[in-house]
């Protein structure tokens, strides 16, 4: 009678034991996800609970979110929401999940930009990407108190946003927006770039404003370099730089494919033809390709260039005017049979 009874106790606790394990296996570590790829839950400020589940339920095609609503009050999730992104990646448990979004543990964004020409363009590739808007950005870039600690101008804070990618929270501010980028521009504008910039007799605006030109001016980072030393040849000897890409940018329109005499002649700060040295600042947002094709410009002789009649992407180069006269001519009678007018 005591063997019966003990095993039934046995076979009891064994039962205890398994129920309990299978409970904390199916609460604590299966994923209550059906997913076969990782997916983004943004919590905005002032959203409840309710609201996330709603949102974790819906990203993660969550079909019982029982147990991951019981780990959510033990946590007294409800009492402290965090906004921000967290990802959910398939076969991640409960526990894990509940665990990240009541401590606030958000997944940091890739936050990249390049390839672009205005600080509105910047700021509507900025908003896009985390969780303020693209005017409140726009604002703060535009704050005279900011640019004025950088020694910076209306025209030339531009050369602060470094294109490259990096680490931030979704739901940053554009205040923390600011340090980041003052931060990585100082470690970008190292002891080694600041000896090269010296050389060529430039500020880093100054750097960043003909880099700019350059970028519009070709896309071949190979001839970089090249285009970069012609524009510095000029500048040691105060001839004007004569790029057509400051022409379009003060017309206003870098879309033109030919510049018109009469266009050469407008009057605005950009105008290279008009104006000797650099435009104010840049005219586009310079890759760190273009910034170090300028730093370590190639040493030539040259002082013209125009595209070649090839439409290869590339120029062709001048020491004299006679010859650029002759390249110049070459190309012209390309547009001419392309029907190229402007």
């Amino acid at each position: 009678m005591k063997r019966a009874s003990s095993r039934l106790l046995k076979f009891c606790l064994m039962a205890v034991v398994i129920y309990t394990t299978s409970w904390l296996f199916m609460t604590f570590v299966k994923s209550p996800c059906h997913i076969d790829k990782t997916v983004s839950v943004f919590v905005y400020p002032g959203d409840n609970q309710e609201i996330v589940l709603k949102k974790l339920i819906k990203a993660g095609k969550i079909k019982h979110p029982g147990k991951l609503v019981l780990l959510l009050d033990l946590l007294k999730y409800k009492e402290d929401v965090h906004p921000g992104r967290y990802d959910i990646k398939p076969g991640m448990s409960s526990y894990k999940i509940a665990r990240n979004l009541s401590s606030g543990l958000q997944t940091p964004v890739k936050l990249t930009f390049n390839n672009l020409r205005t600080v509105q363009d910047l700021a509507g590739r900025l908003s896009k990407q985390l969780m303020i808007d693209s005017v409140t950005i726009l604002n703060c870039f535009q704050e005279k108190a900011w640019q004025d600690s950088l020694k910076l101008t209306p025209q030339n804070y531009m050369c602060i946003f470094i294109p490259n990618t990096y680490d931030v929270y979704w739901n940053t501010s554009s205040d923390k927006l600011l340090v980041l980028f003052q931060r990585e521009y100082n470690k970008f504008w190292n002891d080694t770039r600041l000896d090269e910039a010296k050389k060529i007799g430039l500020s880093q605006s100054g750097v960043s404003t003909l880099a700019s030109i350059v970028e519009e001016e070709t896309n071949k980072s190979d001839e970089m370099p090249k285009v970069a030393g012609l524009y510095l040849n000029r500048l040691r000897i105060n001839m004007p730089l004569q790029a057509d890409p400051t022409v379009k940018f003060a017309v206003g329109d870098l879309t033109i494919k030919r510049i018109l005499s009469g266009q050469t002649k407008i009057s605005s700060p950009y105008n290279t033809y008009k104006n000797i040295g650099l435009p104010p600042g840049p005219i586009r947002l310079p890759s760190i390709t273009a910034i170090d094709a300028v730093l370590m410009a190639t040493r030539h002789s040259y002082l013209y260039m125009c595209a070649r009649y090839d439409f290869s992407g590339y120029h062709a180069f001048a020491t004299t005017l006679s010859q650029h006269n002759v390249n110049a001519e070459a190309y012209h009678q390309a547009l001419n049979k392309r029907g190229i007018l402007e």
